[in-house]
C-alpha cells in the first residue's frame, strides 16, 4: 500500500511551519537550532515523497535525503561549538546577548 502525495506535503508543511514559528519566536540559541533541524527535516520527507510519488523504483529522493541529514548532521556540530563558546565566554544563549560584532 502505498501512502498519497498528500499526506507527506501535509507533514512536511506541519513540521515546517512548525520549524518557522520556534526560529522566530526563540530566544535561545539552541532551540534556534533545533527548529534550523526540524525544517531541514520537513524538506528531507518532501523529497521522500516526491522521490516515491515521481518515480518509485529509483531512489533519487533517498540520496539527495542522505546528503541533507549529512549537511544537517556537520551543521549541527558546527552550531552547538559556536554556541558552546559564546556560553562559556557570556554565560549566557540568549540569542540578545550575543553582540560580539558590536564595536
Amino acid at each position: 500500500m502505498q501512502l498519497q502525495l498528500q499526506y507527506f506535503l501535509l507533514l512536511g508543511a506541519a513540521l515546517f511551519c512548525i520549524g518557522i514559528f520556534g526560529l522566530i519566536t526563540s530566544r535561545n540559541a539552541v532551540r534556534v537550532l533545533m527548529s534550523i533541524e526540524l525544517m531541514l527535516n520537513a524538506v528531507n520527507i518532501n523529497l521522500m515523497g516526491f522521490s516515491n510519488f515521481l518515480d518509485p523504483v529509483h531512489i533519487k529522493g533517498q540520496v539527495f535525503t542522505v546528503f541533507v541529514l549529512t549537511v544537517a548532521a556537520a551543521e549541527a556540530a558546527v552550531g552547538l561549538a559556536i554556541v558552546l563558546t559564546i556560553y562559556r565566554n557570556r554565560d549566557t544563549v540568549d540569542m540578545e546577548e550575543f553582540n560580539l560584532l558590536k564595536w
